[in-house]
């Protein structure tokens, strides 16, 4: 029957609260089933140790609802739980047009910050079907599913005031897709690790301060990348070469970027790294992390010296999303279905190209760009923006210590 045949139909909402133990769903319709019911619909929520589990069922034959209520609440209390039973018609209502999925999380989250998303939402027009808890480590991380509302106007409403908020909100269209995620690509200097790598080897060359100065208005979208990442590299002449093994040595992942790749590796996810740094270290980190993609620009180097000059194909902003593309086409991954990870103005054409953007720890020309932002110092974070949950993180590190 369709939604408008069942409407009138009578059904009965019987709800169960209190202490959580094996076997009260069991108990509950063990109970209904000596009363030839029909499930309508189930819900079933623990906090805190504590439960509530919601069954609509259809009525019992003629003469027979006062004798369930009876047995209900009977059982129940021989349990030691309550019971409700609400007599109604039909299911819920359907759903209005548009669905979409609201992450947040928050370090912490508070209750002023929630209820503010959750009146924004209703501003736009949205309604709060479901929410749902991913992770409360190392921040914590819910999940709204809104209907009512197309995705697009409900993620402007909602992450421009993001950091009003004091939170990190990420919202994308429910459905499969969202599982199909299965190619994620991300900058390297600044997001999968905490350091600048041409700021690693300025250091051995003693002009540190100098490259700094230059990577800074390159990030901040100040500088065309080609000429000042030539500018730069210009001041490594003359270093050993053996300066590559010492800066691969010195380079320092970011908090949660092992558990990030780990885990999307386990869900079955491809992973790659683009960057404006240089392969002479991103190669490392390809096999170091197991990862499927990498690509940077090459430092030429000629009878063991750096010679101050970059060989090959740059890649620079326009370089990132380009290779997003070539990657996702050698993993059979329509775009759409791809996630990008950066910080940089760099990084904005690839972003963008991306069908889910995230702007990790950025410059605020980034985040406001980006399809979404991530302000805390934990890579694997990303990992409840497409859903995943700290069980799942956590299970994934089981499996591979076994």
């Amino acid at each position: 029957m369709s939604a408008s045949q069942t409407s009138d139909v009578p059904t009965l909402l019987v709800k169960i609260f209190g202490k959580d133990r094996p076997g009260i769903t069991a108990g509950l319709f063990d109970t209904l089933a000596a009363y030839s019911v029909d499930v309508v619909d189930i819900e079933q929520v623990v906090t805190r140790g504590r439960m509530v589990l919601c069954a609509l069922v259809t009525p019992p034959p003629t003469g027979l609802e006062g004798d369930l209520r009876a047995t209900v609440h009977s059982w129940a209390e021989s349990m030691k739980m309550q019971a409700e039973i609400i007599s109604g018609l039909g299911d819920n209502r359907p759903r209005g047009l548009g669905r979409s999925l609201v992450t947040v999380l928050g370090h912490p989250l508070t209750a002023e910050s929630t209820a503010a998303i959750a009146a924004r939402i209703t501003r736009a027009g949205g309604n709060i079907d479901r929410i749902f808890r991913l992770a409360k480590y190392p921040v914590t991380a819910v999940e709204f599913a809104v209907s009512g509302v197309e995705t697009e106007p409900l993620r402007t409403a909602l992450v421009t005031d993001a950091a009003t908020f004091g939170v990190d909100i990420a919202v994308v269209a429910a459905g499969l897709h969202r599982r199909a995620q299965r190619l994620v690509v991300m900058d390297v200097d600044s997001t999968l690790i905490q350091d600048e790598v041409i700021e690693l080897f300025a250091a051995h060359a003693g002009c540190e301060d100098e490259v700094a100065e230059v990577t800074a208005a390159a990030m901040r979208g100040e500088l065309d990348f080609e000429q000042s990442l030539h500018a730069r590299v210009a001041l490594l002449e003359g270093l050993d070469a053996s300066v590559v093994d010492k800066v691969r040595s010195e380079v320092r992942l970011t908090p949660g970027a092992r558990t990030l790749i780990r885990t999307l590796k386990r869900l079955g996810y491809q992973v790659g790294v683009v960057s404006g740094g240089f392969t002479q270290v991103t190669d490392d980190l390809k096999d170091r992390l197991g990862l499927d993609f990498a690509q940077a620009n090459t430092l030429e180097i000629i009878d063991g010296r750096l010679t101050g000059k970059v060989t090959g194909e740059i890649v620079d902003r326009a370089g990132k999303a380009r290779l997003l593309r070539r990657f996702a086409a050698e993993a059979g991954v329509p775009l759409a279905q791809t996630v990008a990870i950066g910080d940089g103005a760099n990084d904005l054409d690839m972003l963008n190209a991306a069908g889910l953007g995230v702007a990790f720890n950025a410059k605020p020309v980034v985040r406001e760009a980006a399809h979404t932002a991530v302000n805390v110092p934990f890579l694997d974070t990303v990992l409840y923006l497409l859903g995943v949950t700290r069980e799942e993180v956590e299970a994934a590190d089981t499996h591979d210590e076994d």
